[in-house]
């Protein structure tokens, strides 16, 4: 015998029935069957909310009822030749008006208890199974169609019976020996006490029933046909790269089940696992895919973890106070208060400590079990030796199951990194002695971030996804992002990464999209995007919550700046081009720092000094190595070296710098570069970064521009530069008589920072720099007599996008 059970997707209408009746019809080749149905998919909702609604005083139950009615009409009538239709058209008819009885009823006596709930819910597998079974006879399939009730007795438990396995198994036994045939139609889901009254076997029972037939006539298999090709490693809404797990245990396949696996009732493993019964998934609307086989041990796969799964809508108790420590049966009182109000617990943990007991239930029950734990120990609270029960709400439940995580070390530790990196606070942890489950109670607002970094953690051993806000698409933006483009196979082939940008920003408008945005046209979409609005974008990304986000401001704005210490408590990791922060007020930069280091999150800032040069990680390296840094040299600024490799006496000074702003090099204002503000900045973050608390005005500016070039506009500054020009050539001049070169160097020396004009000698590391090139020399403890010089060219937008790039790279492998 096999015992197949189809659920509400499978007859959701006349579609869906055929295909069900297809599958049916092949297997009655293979051997007997026993065919178990659900409700048409909805119809018990349905069903309930007339209750209820009469129950309340509502009138539109009746809409309800005739919603139902008509349904099944219409099903009748796409499914049923007319010449069948009569008779089931008599039976739905005569069932709809007893319905409509018992709410009348209600109606009229402002109650519905769970009896008649039980009653009104038994109607929407009665219907569907009876319409089945006339689609059959219109086919000629022998069957013969059986009323669950008359098999399955159970206690008196209504919406939630327990099934009295004994007289089961001999009732339907005696059946199917009395009554042959090739195979059995039976409503799943109803059941009957011993008065005969219909019970429930609880919401989601159809699985169940399939069980427990499967287990009473020692079935071959059992399988469970729905809208998906099995379990899977995490819920797909969740989850979009969650596999089907081809094959897994009774245990683990219970341990998902009660965690939220939706696909399978939990109490359906218990009757096939006791004799032993293989259980399959399967998909109607795919009957060829493998599916999932479920069985007393699973095949071996390498992996310790066989899936994930969450519970939400949890509520967290926390009973606390010194007078539990040491006393026996504190623990039994909770739990017999809970019990009283019929609150199942789901999570247990206690300190060592014995101080406290903590235990996660349903959110519903969360104000009716404050009450009953209050009361129990009132006493004890008047005392002041426990506090009043702690209810923490807007809790979810995620857990890792796996047989074979016993026997793997370090999994938890795995799991509570993945989370920690992203900023999934954990309020409670628990793991049974079988490590077959390890759960842990967070927000509800990180469960969708949470369980798809534990699923790349664990299950995709390919690709980790990267999701990018940009800030300031401009010049070196819009490089970075042709960069992502050309990389993006290298990186998911290589690296193992899948990097997506989902917010664009400019100074005028945003472009934000949880699910990726197309760069191939992201010019045309951003245009058109909402007004730039810092606040709701910080909003968006907080409210997002997306994994492993990494925020990058290739702006020069102060307030773009002033949202790092709002994203990286939420382990958004930033990645800044924007030198202002790290070259701010030094309680501002501290904060920063060690907010990343706080929430194991990245702040990279390598572009501040020397754009793509690995000046700031090459100090890094050192410091962290144990060198000392004893003096800095560098010269920082591509626009002065510029200006002044190509600055001769030929041509004006300022024609000189209009070539450099032209071309790109300067700043808008090309004061903030020639003054050697942009100079100070750089060399204030480099002593920084070496260990130096200093700041801006700490820093001897030794300017070589006229005071009357830093007033008014930039067009007042040009027609200043042409009148001092003959300042620039003399400065020209008294290097050149020496053989030397004019260059703008920062220095850093016993703790005392400048920047200023120097004349440099041919063999100086600073003489042979062209074009835009900068450089750094480090004298340090192990560089003392030959200094660690770094050189490259240290502007333009293709080099310093592919500093951001590489910064990007190292906060995404955190």
């Amino acid at each position: 015998m096999i015992v197949l059970k189809f659920g509400g997707t499978s007859v959701a209408n006349a579609e869906n029935i055929s295909k069900t009746i297809a599958i049916v019809t092949a297997a009655m080749k293979e051997d007997k069957l026993m065919v178990v149905v659900s409700a048409l998919g909805g119809t018990t909702d349905l069903l309930l909310g007339a209750g209820r609604s009469a129950a309340e005083g509502l009138t539109d139950y009746k809409e309800k009822l005739k919603t139902i009615e008509q349904r099944h009409f219409d099903t009748i009538q796409n499914l049923i030749p007319v010449s069948h239709q009569s008779s089931i058209i008599f039976e739905v008819k005569r069932h709809i008006n007893e319905l409509e009885d018992l709410c009348d009823g209600i109606f009229l006596i402002g109650e519905f208890s769970p009896k008649t709930s039980d009653k009104i819910a038994s109607y929407g597998e009665l219907l569907s199974s009876l319409i089945i079974s006339q689609r059959l006879t219109s086919l000629a399939v022998d069957h013969r169609w059986v009323d669950s009730r008359n098999l399955i007795r159970t206690d008196s438990n209504y919406t939630y019976a327990a099934v009295d396995t004994k007289t089961t198994i001999a009732q339907t036994r005696k059946y199917l020996a009395e009554n042959d045939a090739p195979f059995y139609l039976l409503p799943g889901f109803i059941a009957a006490d011993e008065k005969g009254n219909t019970t429930t076997l609880g919401r989601g029972g159809s699985d169940y029933t399939g069980a427990i037939y499967a287990a009473a006539v020692d079935a071959s298999r059992l399988e469970i046909w729905t809208d998906v090709s099995g379990m899977m490693t995490a819920d797909p809404r969740l989850v979009p790269n969650a596999r089907v797990i081809p094959n897994i245990s009774y245990q683990e396949a219970m341990e998902l089940s009660h965690f939220g696996a939706k696909v399978l009732y939990a109490p359906t493993i218990q009757p096939v696992m006791a004799k032993g019964i293989p259980l399959w998934i399967k998909n109607t609307f795919a009957p060829t895919d493998y599916g999932t086989e479920i069985e007393k041990k699973a095949h071996a796969t390498g992996n310790a973890v066989s899936g994930l799964s969450s519970i939400d809508k949890v509520s967290l108790l926390l009973l606390e106070g010194s007078g539990m420590i040491g006393i026996p049966g504190f623990s039994k009182r909770l739990f017999e208060a809970l019990a009283k109000e019929k609150i199942n617990v789901i999570l247990i943990t206690q300190s060592s400590s014995e101080y406290s007991i903590c235990v996660a239930i349903e959110a519903a029950s969360a104000d009716r079990a404050k009450k009953a734990v209050d009361e129990e120990f009132a006493n004890e609270i008047a005392l002041e030796k426990l506090e009043p029960l702690q209810v923490e709400n807007n809790l979810s439940i995620v857990a890792l199951v796996g047989d074979n995580m016993k026997s793997h070390q370090g999994i938890s530790g795995r799991m509570f990194a993945a989370m920690g990196r992203n900023g999934v606070n954990i309020r409670a942890i628990a793991q049974g002695s079988s490590e077959k489950n390890i759960s842990a109670v967070i927000t509800s607002a990180d469960v969708r971030k949470a369980i798809n970094v534990l699923h790349e953690e664990f299950f995709e051993t390919t690709y980790k996804q990267i999701n990018l806000y940009i800030a300031g698409v401009g010049n070196v933006g819009s490089r970075l992002i042709a960069q992502l483009q050309q990389q993006a196979s290298y990186l998911r082939d290589h690296l193992g990464l899948q990097v997506r940008v989902v917010g664009l920003i400019n100074s005028r408008t945003m472009l934000l999209d949880e699910n990726g945005i197309d760069l191939n046209s992201y010019k045309d979409k951003l245009g058109a995007g909402t007004k730039t609005d810092l606040a709701q974008l910080v909003t968006f990304i907080s409210d997002k919550n997306l994994r492993n986000s990494i925020f990058i401001d290739i702006t020069a704005n102060a307030d773009v700046a002033q949202i790092y210490s709002k994203l990286l408590p939420k382990s958004v990791s930033v990645v800044a081009c924007n030198k202002i922060a790290a070259s701010g007020p030094y309680e501002q930069y501290s904060q920063l720092k060690s907010l990343a280091r706080e929430y194991t999150t990245s702040y990279l800032f390598e572009t501040n000094v020397g754009a793509g040069l690995p000046v700031i990680g090459t100090l890094t390296d050192l410091l962290r190595s144990g060198d000392e840094i004893d003096g800095i040299e560098a010269v920082l600024s591509g626009t002065l070296n510029f200006v002044f490799n190509n600055y001769d006496g030929t041509r004006p000074f300022a024609e000189v710098v209009k070539q450099a702003q032209d071309e790109g090099y300067t700043e808008p204002d090309p004061r903030l570069d020639l003054g050697g503000t942009d100079v100070m900045r750089k060399i204030l973050i480099l002593a920084r970064e070496s260990g130096q608390h200093m700041e801006m005005a700490d820093i001897a500016n030794n300017s070589f521009l006229p005071a009357s070039c830093m007033e008014g506009d930039v067009a007042a500054f040009y027609v200043e530069l042409a009148k001092h020009e003959s300042h620039f050539r003399k400065l020209y001049d008294e290097a050149f008589e020496k053989g030397q070169k004019l260059k703008f160097v920062a220095q850093l020396d016993k703790g005392k920072a400048s920047v200023g004009l120097q004349h440099i000698s041919k063999e100086h590391d600073f003489f042979h720099l062209y074009g835009k090139d900068n450089a750094v020399r480090f004298t340090t403890k192990r560089y003392a007599q030959q200094p660690l010089v770094i050189k490259g060219a240290g502007a333009g937008a293709e080099v310093t996008a592919s500093g951001i790039f590489a910064d990007i790279m190292r906060a995404a492998r955190v």
